[in-house]
């Protein structure tokens, strides 16, 4: 009876041994899971627990960027969420918009902007799981981010001149902008939030693009929501084929503010999308138009970067007056009599351009003082943007992403590449520079 009772103390004791001995592996797990171990060579190791079910993947970009670099950066952390949704439940965060340089209007208080004021934001969740920022804060239940990862390039730059995929954790190469306070959590500029935090930082180098960083966000990070700022570091992984476009047509602009840019070209500018041959369907994924089944509207659209561009003495930039004498001449050859203008310009400078073209009618829009309060500088460059995209013809302004922007959205709407993308020469090229290459969608 004593043996047999022994036996099964023993027995008991095992079990209870294995089991103590488990339950702190699974703790040690968990203590790690947001341990980060990264090795030269786009070599991973492995040093994490079980993923949770659903992930935030939120991002930001150098604050010296404009807002039309930062929606291809969008395209970019898109197509980023969609590769990781193959494995995983991913969701993007949508940084609030704000602090933009090209923004002049410092009297608005420019900083929080939601996407929605600028952005269809159902459209863009029929491409990729997408929400705005204090839609995430209410679900986490506090203003906290797990994880950012600081990118930046290799101090050393290409290893013996060549460029290889690689992501390594480095020391910080600049002075991080995120400090760790008294608790031990990470503040820092989150968009004008002043109570969001990070619990962990790290800077990590990377060189490559959006499926580079992928692999370490499945493998070696646990954390529910990664912030990775600096997200111009990855490149396009599909530049100009199906996935980039299919980012590109979701990104359709907010309803308010097409709707204003529609009765402009209906008072000022005889147009309509009905005449014009550019009705959209309600969802973009219906949406195919053959090059040139658009005609647009009876004018000829301009967008003339000046401001940083003219300071700077660019020789791709024009003068007034040479910029002025070429669309005379594109006037005369389209039959045309109505110029629209979008430009940085100041008011002395568009008076000039005018004057160069007093034959003609040249409009330019000018906000109401309700809608740039309501709308702001973003919303009024949307609405240029989407005035442009409906003209017979467009010309623009040489490496100005505003410019590119416009090219796409009238690649969308079925334009003629012939009659979309153009450019000014500038002063110090020669009468027939090169102009840009048109980019063909691909479904």
């Amino acid at each position: 009876m004593a043996t047999s009772m022994n036996c099964t103390r023993w027995l008991v004791f095992t079990l209870y041994i294995l089991f103590l001995t488990l339950f702190l592996s699974v703790i040690s797990l968990a203590n790690a899971a947001d341990d980060i171990v990264f090795q030269s060579g786009n070599q991973q190791k492995l040093n994490v627990g079980v993923a949770k079910a659903r992930r935030f993947l939120l991002y930001d970009v150098n604050p010296g960027e404009g807002f039309n670099l930062r929606r291809d950066v969008y395209m970019r952390m898109a197509n980023l969420v969609g590769a990781l949704g193959e494995t995983e439940d991913w969701t993007l965060v949508l940084p609030p918009w704000g602090r933009i340089y090209h923004w002049q209007n410092r009297h608005l208080d420019q900083v929080r902007i939601p996407w929605s004021t600028f952005f269809d934001v159902p459209s863009l969740n029929r491409h990729i799981p997408v929400i705005e920022l204090e839609e995430y804060i209410k679900i986490r239940g506090k203003p906290e981010i797990d994880q950012i990862l600081y990118l930046q390039s290799y101090k050393e730059g290409w290893s013996n001149g060549k460029f290889e995929e690689k992501v390594d954790e480095r020391d910080c190469i600049d002075r991080p902008m995120y400090q760790k306070d008294s608790d031990g959590l990470y503040r820092g500029w989150f968009w004008g939030y002043e109570d969001v935090y990070a619990k962990a930082f790290k800077c990590v180098s990377i060189q490559g693009f959006t499926t580079t960083i992928a692999p370490v966000l499945i493998n070696n990070i646990t954390a529910t929501s990664v912030f990775l700022d600096r997200g111009e570091e990855l490149l396009h992984d599909s530049y100009g084929q199906v996935d980039y476009w299919n980012a590109r047509r979701s990104m359709r602009f907010a309803k308010h503010l097409t709707d204003i840019g529609d009765d402009f070209r209906r008072g000022f500018l005889n147009s309509d999308d009905k005449r014009d041959k550019t009705e959209v369907t309600e969802d973009w994924r219906d949406m195919r138009r053959d090059p040139g089944s658009a005609t647009g509207g009876p004018y000829i659209a301009v967008h003339l970067r000046r401001q940083d561009y003219a300071r700077g003495g660019r020789k791709d930039v024009p003068t007034l007056q040479a910029a002025a004498e070429h669309v005379e001449g594109l006037l005369k050859k389209l039959k045309l009599k109505i110029v629209f203008l979008a430009t940085d310009a100041p008011k002395r400078e568009i008076d000039e351009f005018k004057k160069y073209l007093s034959n003609f009618k040249v409009v330019n829009y000018v906000p109401p003082k309700v809608v740039l309060e309501k709308y702001m500088d973003g919303g009024v460059a949307i609405i240029d943007q989407w005035i442009c995209a409906h003209a017979r013809y467009f010309i623009g302004t040489g490496v100005s992403t505003f410019t590119f922007r416009i090219n796409e959205e009238r690649q969308i709407l079925g334009f003629d590449p012939k009659m979309t993308y153009n450019r000014f020469c500038g002063h110090a090229e020669e009468p027939d520079c090169e102009q840009p290459s048109a980019w063909k969608i691909v479904y």
